[in-house]
């Protein structure tokens, strides 16, 4: 398809609309109609998303020495995006947790990070269909003595605010004193300086630093309850409609799993996000915040 062309059932909805309001004021039927036919998706600038996302979530979601956003959600979305009709995404960090706010109240048309889908979050926005699942890791240092999620008791335990991690960490995690980050380096710092003793992030950034610092997996912990989406506001159906084509589109023809062998090499597979001729056995997991 190409990336100009608009869906004949979107144009058909912006017409009908602008039908509706030409009869409330001085604007005219054909002005109003030019202008939502030319902006189907309802978004902010025409032509352009603009997706809130964090700078420190590799593989996921990061920037690299250029200042420029990147990883497997970054390119995937804008591929997604491209299906659509847009090939104009900007990305502007936050912080996680002011993400979905951000996203509900106008300020971007999606939230862009590996961003898990609960029922809490949906109060507030809405999602695309999942993309990821995945496990969740506890990395500590090699001398804390944290062997096992039991080791945790009366430990300090960082955690980034606003994340399943976060959750899944208070209500399994009740003997450690949980310390809580706006982001993962803060509390891999503070790992290293050992004002904390151990840290629950996701699977795939687990790796990185322990690469990166030397330091080690403690548990390795399964939740494939919440995939994870690209967040939308609830007024946007179109822009939610064409981003779930795309995502469809780019799982059947293999993009998806292209762009997961680029960012996950050697990870396992979700089989249920490949093309439905490779979907032969159990799904296997990836992450998400």
């Amino acid at each position: 398809m190409s990336s100009k062309k608009l869906r004949p059932g979107f144009v058909a909805m912006a017409l009908a609309a602008g039908l509706a309001l030409a009869g409330c004021g001085g604007t005219s039927a054909s002005s109003v109609e030019a202008a939502s036919s030319s902006n189907p998706y309802g978004l902010i600038q025409p032509g352009t998303i603009r997706a809130a996302s964090i700078g420190d979530g590799k593989p996921y979601t990061f920037t690299d020495a250029q200042g420029n956003f990147t990883g497997f959600d970054v390119e995937l979305f804008k591929d997604v995006a491209h299906r659509a009709g847009v090939d104009n995404v900007v990305f502007t960090g936050q912080d996680f947790t002011a993400i979905l706010p951000a996203v509900a109240n106008g300020q971007f048309d999606a939230g862009v990070a590996a961003i898990g889908i609960t029922d809490k979050r949906k109060q507030t926005v809405d999602f695309s269909n999942g993309y990821l699942a995945g496990y969740l890791t506890l990395i500590t240092t090699k001398t804390s003595g944290i062997k096992n999620v039991d080791g945790l008791n009366g430990k300090r335990l960082g955690v980034v605010q606003g994340t399943l991690q976060e959750a899944y960490a208070v209500k399994n995690f009740t003997s450690a004193n949980l310390v809580r980050f706006p982001d993962n380096n803060t509390a891999i710092a503070a790992v290293n300086s050992g004002s904390v003793d151990a840290h629950f992030l996701d699977y795939e950034a687990a790796k990185a630093y322990q690469e990166q610092y030397g330091l080690i997996s403690a548990a390795d912990i399964p939740s494939f309850d919440a995939p994870a989406g690209f967040a939308i506001a609830k007024d946007k159906p179109a822009l939610k409609e064409a981003l779930n084509k795309g995502l469809t589109e780019a799982m059947e023809d293999g993009t998806w799993k292209k762009l997961y062998q680029k960012w996950f090499p050697g990870s396992p597979m979700p089989e249920q996000y490949l093309p439905k001729a490779e979907q032969t056995a159990t799904p296997a997991p990836t992450a998400s915040k």
